[in-house]
């Protein structure tokens, strides 16, 4: 729910306080303007600045995103793999990175033409907010619009200012971070570089994170106004623990998964990127807003597939690289107006982005004999043979994979009384794919031919969103909302297809109905009161068909449905006390029948899909083979119940701040039947303590985290639909962090 109330902060990144009354936070992403969230009618959350930076790592979103009901980032405790974020059960199913959901920073787009998205170049030290638009307002970002996120630079302070903190915790883990920023006569800049290192809770897991990211804003007179945004990330040889399945999970949760060691199994990429957006106003009432942004990504990853499957060239063998180029502008204008005594306003623009990658992929092993020589059955470490995993072998695999994405928009909203708002939009979007192959060979006998898996294919889609606000008085506000929204599947997700070669230009993009109603409430002056009911019906749900070798191949399942309610509690008493709770309730699950394979066991072949379920006898769970999954099922990976509750105490004359955090989530199930697992239910607690000292010119700060205070062993995340069983990612046990902070101003 909005945290809000309808008082105007002066500041757009914060939710102010006085004395005992909980200000406003004034959001962008819902309405692309500046607008208070308690007069919006929809679901919007801020995390401000001290909720993402005191007492914390500033290395995940996972961190902050907790207090924020219907969203969850699990902290996966994996390098190598960028955190999967869920906004009410959209993006539940993703391996890796971010599908389902929009991301953004600074108003530029971070995730790319395709749908797919990472939150790593999410700089948490500069952060002023993080705002998390849920329901059908979203669709109005276009593709993979399940909901946003958007996270927001503060601008360089008054007057010059160094910062810098180290924080040091557990399993060897070290962060280090020098921040400068300034302001001068007509422009205003702030810098951050920040490097981390740990050597991770499980074997396989050494990470090395290295950023720099800077903003600065100049102002030509009073209209026009240019933001500048430059990101860099790298981040080296960052090991892959991978999953574990129920056995490894039960026997030892801190071993690496099956291969990983064999294989060395590690991700390396950078990340560079730069972005301006220019306003202007040519009137009081109309504003011209032009963007844009190039970057550059390159990400190289050794996985653990066996050699027997990288015999085959379509495969793609077991070291994926790409080098990708992605960049974008979007225009609009907004005007403001009225009608009588009734005002309104709207956007209308429109925006083009573009991402291309050089796909390639390479043998993870090297060996002295010929490829086509080697015999049947051999793996890392055959004598014989020379085989060596975890190096990069030949080629097996040369694409170019394009995805562009033109959008129109149309937003607004007009009082039609000083008690009622009515507030929508409309979208299309047209996003091509297009994959031009470069591998086309004849392979050896034992692999058949390598056809030219070249292919392209175009999804186009309308969105209409519809809201209304009622103002019972000030301090009760009702609203409600409905609207489409869709998600193409990414070029990952059309890599394969379950007979043959080339893009599974079968799969379909998902398509949502979207429905909400809520309310937002102050009770008394300092309690705020939010909660919201939600449907989703969607159609073509975008799931796992089936794994080989390697290869995941996708599928659309007819219909699926999600309703639930969220709800959030935030009080602030005199004595510097304050406590905050969010819960939410999620039911998910599919609404038609389909057929899926069974997870594989040791020594079982892969499914063929088209198979009746009685070839591959479903008896055991460990069998693969076709089985068939009923209408009713849950949709893995989605919980049906998280809780977060925070109490937390400043006391001002001495500088003192401490708090305890309890966060609960429901069991999950991992696959697409209950027989196949699930990784249980926990509640979790946390506690940070910490000191402020002001001296002169000069801030101090030192803090104390413990996390898992009473040693819980749980599951932290898993991997949706993992065939091969290897669901598990286990979470670290009680660990600690010590960090130090000063800043000084010139």
């Amino acid at each position: 729910m909005s945290i809000a109330l309808p008082v105007m902060a002066d500041d757009a990144a914060s939710t102010e306080q006085v004395d005992s009354i909980i200000m406003a936070p004034v959001v962008v992403t819902g309405t692309r303007v500046e607008q208070n969230s308690f007069d919006l009618p929809m679901s919007i959350d801020v995390t401000d600045a001290d909720q993402i930076q005191e007492g914390q790592l500033k290395v995940n979103l996972s961190e902050s995103s907790s207090r924020v009901p219907g969203v969850v980032i699990n902290n996966r405790n994996n390098p190598a793999q960028d955190l999967a974020i869920q906004i009410r059960g959209f993006g539940a199913r993703s391996a890796f990175g971010v599908r389902g959901v929009r991301l953004y920073a600074d108003g530029i787009p971070m995730t790319m033409p395709d749908g797919q998205g990472q939150t790593g170049t999410f700089n948490l030290d500069t952060a002023s907010r993080v705002e998390y638009l849920r329901g059908p307002f979203s669709a109005l970002y276009g593709n993979s619009s399940g909901g946003v996120v958007q996270i927001f630079t503060q601008d360089g302070p008054k007057d010059p200012t160094l910062s810098g903190g180290i924080t040091f915790g557990s399993y060897n883990t070290s962060r280090e971070s020098l921040s400068f920023g300034d302001s001068g006569d007509g422009f205003d800049y702030i810098v951050n570089a920040n490097t981390y290192r740990s050597d991770g809770y499980r074997a396989q897991s050494d990470t090395r994170r290295d950023t720099l990211h800077g903003k600065i804003n100049f102002k030509f007179g009073d209209d026009t106004k240019l933001s500048i945004v430059a990101t860099a990330l790298d981040q080296p040889d960052n090991e892959d623990p991978q999953g574990l399945d129920a056995k490894q999970l039960k026997a030892n949760r801190k071993q690496a998964g099956t291969g990983s060691e064999l294989f060395n199994t590690r991700v390396s990429r950078s990340h560079q990127q730069v972005g301006a957006t220019l306003d202007h106003q040519f009137t009081p009432d109309d504003t011209v807003r032009f963007m844009a942004y190039y970057g550059q990504r390159e990400n190289e990853q050794y996985q653990s597939v066996a050699v027997g499957a990288q015999r085959n060239d379509l495969q793609g063998g077991g070291v994926a690289t790409i080098d990708r180029e992605f960049g974008g502008t979007d225009l609009r204008w907004t005007h403001n107006g009225k009608v009588g005594d009734n005002a309104f306003s709207f956007s209308v623009g429109m925006n083009y982005d573009r991402m291309q990658d050089d796909r390639k992929g390479y043998e993870n092993f090297t060996s002295n004999k010929a490829f086509g020589l080697l015999p049947e059955g051999v793996d890392c470490g055959n004598v014989a043979n020379a085989i060596i995993c975890g190096v990069k072998g030949n080629l097996r695999r040369n694409e170019t994979n394009t995805a562009t994405n033109f959008d129109q928009y149309l937003q607004g909203s007009v009082d039609l009384s000083q008690k009622f708002t009515l507030s929508g939009g409309l979208r299309h979007s047209k996003v091509r794919f297009n994959n031009e192959d470069r591998y086309i060979a004849n392979a050896p006998a034992y692999a058949g031919s390598n056809p030219d898996d070249s292919g392209a294919v175009t999804f186009s889609e309308t969105t209409p969103v519809i809201g209304a606000i009622f103002k019972l008085n000030d301090s009760i506000n009702f609203y409600a909302n409905a609207g489409e929204s869709f998600e193409t599947p990414t070029f990952v997700e059309m890599a394969y297809k379950a007979a043959g070669s080339g893009l599974n230009l079968d799969l379909k993009p998902a398509k949502s109905r979207q429905y909400e109603a809520g309310i937002k409430a102050l009770l008394g002056s300092s309690t705020l009161f939010n909660v919201a009911l939600f449907k989703i019906d969607t159609d073509n749900e975008i799931v796992v068909q089936q794994q080989t070798g390697g290869r995941t191949v996708f599928q659309n399942v007819n219909s699926s449905e999600r309703k639930g309610l969220e709800l959030s509690i935030d009080s602030k008493f005199d004595n510097g006390l304050r406590a905050y709770l969010a819960y939410s309730y999620l039911d998910a699950e599919f609404t038609s029948d389909f057929t899926a394979c069974k997870p594989f066991g040791v020594g079982q072949t892969a499914c063929n899909i088209n198979a009746p379920a009685s070839t591959n006898p479903p008896a055991a769970v460990g069998n693969s083979g076709a089985d068939p999954v009923k209408s009713g099922a849950a949709i893995p990976g989605t919980f049906k119940h998280t809780v977060y509750g925070e109490v937390s105490w400043k006391y001002e004359p001495v500088g003192f701040s401490t708090a305890l955090e309890a966060r609960a989530n429901s069991k999950t199930y991992v696959a697409f039947k209950p027989e196949y697992g699930s990784a249980g239910g926990y509640v979790v607690a946390a506690w940070r303590g910490g000191f402020t000292q002001k001296i002169n010119n000069w801030k101090f700060n030192e803090f104390v985290r413990v996390e898992n205070l009473f040693d819980k062993d749980y599951v932290g995340s898993v991997r949706v639909a993992d065939l091969n069983g290897r669901y598990y990612e286990p979470a670290p046990g009680r660990n600690w962090l010590l960090g130090v902070n000063a800043s000084y101003k010139f």
